[in-house]
């Protein structure tokens, strides 16, 4: 019988930065060193495995902010084979801070895996004197064996980083340099890792149901782009110039970040809803860094059967929210595009 095993995926990132100096933490270039290289740096990475084999894979190497689609449709078919292979007790990760929380969203969204996928990071370079690159890995290994030893219970997708186990569709990047920059909205942590042990403190609900899941990642799958989507912003003395400027040049979908509780400017309200008319998909979001958008409670059951339900409120439910009738997205707006570009490129019912 064959062992069970926790595959390591590199896709690059500062945690597998270099720089010319220990001292630099900040100019230094990503992606440099290959997975073999990280897992080198990590005399005891075997021991935190859980008695699970431990194999490693190459699949990208760049700088987590020039993330797309090509990048993230090999990471979505390794995992999906991955997933259905009975050896395999869960997946790791490696991945740049800058897009992690798109990706971790992405994932967990489009997978619904049924077995533990946990990204880990890095905010120094593998050279820089206050590296987190390798106990961030080696807790993500000693997480991936834990959750995967807990059944469905630790399913899904999870970001270890700092000592900290969040949820991959609440993680944000909250903080620009410090080693403790990710946070996850509104929940906190699920778990934390303490001496190798992680401690659970709460699993935050899923996503959806997966019944579909298998039929929506082929048809995502077959595509070689994703639609092209915006996010613009809403604030004091907005215009329209910016929405007029993207639908005449064939922009198809545009998220708004809108002010506090998904507002938007009534000149740039007026051209968004002109561009509706045109044919281009509006949602509204928030840039408030914390919670989401709250309707009224007319807005709250929309009854709908869509891949998006529990984040998505269609216009016609919600009227009464954002003037006249925007529908809203209850994701902050770097991962609402991504939902848009992936519900875009569904080809229709």
């Amino acid at each position: 019988m064959a062992e069970a095993k926790i595959v390591i995926l590199g896709t690059g990132g500062t945690i597998a930065g270099q720089a010319s100096s220990q001292g630099e933490g900040v100019g230094y270039k990503a992606a440099q060193i290959s997975i073999e290289g990280l897992l080198q740096a990590i005399p005891d990475l075997q021991a935190q495995a859980g008695g699970c084999v431990l194999e490693a894979a190459q699949l990208a190497q760049i700088d987590s902010k020039d993330m797309d689609w090509a990048v993230w449709r090999t990471l979505l078919r390794s995992l999906a084979e991955l997933l259905a292979d009975a050896c395999t007790r869960a997946v790791v990760v490696t991945h740049g801070t800058d897009t992690l929380e798109e990706t971790a969203w992405l994932l967990q969204a489009v997978l619904q895996p049924a077995k533990p996928v946990v990204l880990t990071c890095a905010m120094r370079p593998a050279t820089a004197l206050q590296a987190d690159g390798p106990q961030n890995l080696r807790d993500a290994v000693a997480a991936a064996a834990q959750a995967g030893g807990a059944g469905i219970a630790g399913a899904g997708v999870w970001v270890m980083a700092a000592g900290a186990l969040h949820p991959g569709l609440s993680v944000q990047k909250a903080h620009p340099y410090r080693l403790d920059a990710l946070r996850s909205y509104e929940s906190g942590p699920s778990a934390y890792m303490e001496e190798g042990v992680l401690r659970w403190v709460g699993r935050p609900a899923g996503t959806g149901s997966a019944e579909s899941a298998d039929k929506r990642l082929a048809q995502w799958l077959s595509r070689d782009a994703l639609p092209w989507v915006e996010i613009v912003t809403s604030g004091a003395a907005q215009s329209a110039r910016a929405v007029q400027a993207l639908v005449a040049a064939g922009v198809q979908g545009l998220v708004v970040a809108g002010t506090g509780n998904a507002t938007v400017h009534a000149q740039m309200l007026d051209a968004l809803l002109e561009a509706r008319k045109a044919g281009v998909r509006v949602w509204c979001s928030t840039r408030c860094p914390e919670g989401v958008p709250v309707l009224p409670a007319s807005a709250a059951s929309t009854g709908c059967e869509h891949w998006l339900d529990g984040w998505l409120v269609p216009a016609e439910a919600q009227a009464e929210a954002v003037g006249e009738a925007l529908a809203v997205i209850k994701l902050p707006p770097a991962k609402a595009r991504l939902a848009m570009m992936l519900d875009l490129a569904l080809p229709p019912a």
